[in-house]
Formats: structure tokens, C-alpha cells, sequence
């Protein structure tokens, strides 16, 4: 389960962030996860819970964004979003290359 190491950096940087910014608690993080980052959100958000545990971040609300990845189509000649790697939603082609399809990053942190 990748998504729980995925948590405890993400809970790193976010406990490090709050203190730097003189937070004595994290009440909500946004996480962005792109659509082909092979990340299944419930175990990402049970991941979460667990790495929070005696952080600032214990208790605090788990948005999380999700974001489609760019490709390019052969086919058609289109840059295109896609949600799944399968095939190009304009021409229906398999022939894709991914551009850009990013993993998961902390968008935005709440704090008190």
C-alpha cells in the first residue's frame, strides 16, 4: 500500500509547514491526485488518518482534488484531458501518449 508512504511525506511536509508559519494546529489539507497516479482514495484517505496520528494534523479535514491527465492523441493530432488511460475521448483511438499526468501534491493547508 503506496498510498500510506504517500501519507506520512505528505504529513511531513504539512507539520512542517505549520510550524514554520507558527500553527499550533492543521484543521484542512487539499491534496491533489492526478488521474493517473494509480492512488485508491480510500486507502489514501485511511493512509492519511493513520499518518496524522500525534501531528498537528490529528483530526484535520482531507479534501482531495482530483485532476485529469493530459495526452496527446496520434490519431486525431489533439491534446486531450483523459481521467484513464484507455483511449482518446474525441476520436475513441487507443493511440495516446501522456504528457503530463502529475501524482500527489498538497494544494492547500488550513491551519490555526
Amino acid at each position: 500500500m503506496h498510498e500510506l508512504s504517500l501519507c506520512q511525506n505528505a504529513v511531513e511536509i504539512i507539520e512542517q509547514q505549520a510550524r514554520q508559519n507558527g500553527a499550533s494546529k492543521v484543521t484542512g489539507v487539499w491534496l491533489e491526485v492526478g488521474a493517473l497516479a494509480c492512488v485508491e482514495e480510500s486507502a489514501l484517505r485511511f493512509g492519511f488518518d493513520i499518518a496524522c496520528r500525534d501531528t498537528l494534523a490529528e483530526g484535520c479535514a482531507l479534501h482531495i482534488l482530483h485532476k485529469p491527465a493530459q495526452a496527446w492523441c496520434w490519431n486525431c493530432s489533439q491534446s486531450v484531458e483523459i481521467t484513464r488511460h484507455d483511449e482518446c475521448p474525441l476520436c475513441h483511438c487507443p493511440t495516446l501518449h501522456i504528457e503530463h499526468s502529475e501524482g500527489v501534491q498538497i494544494k492547500s493547508i488550513e491551519v490555526e
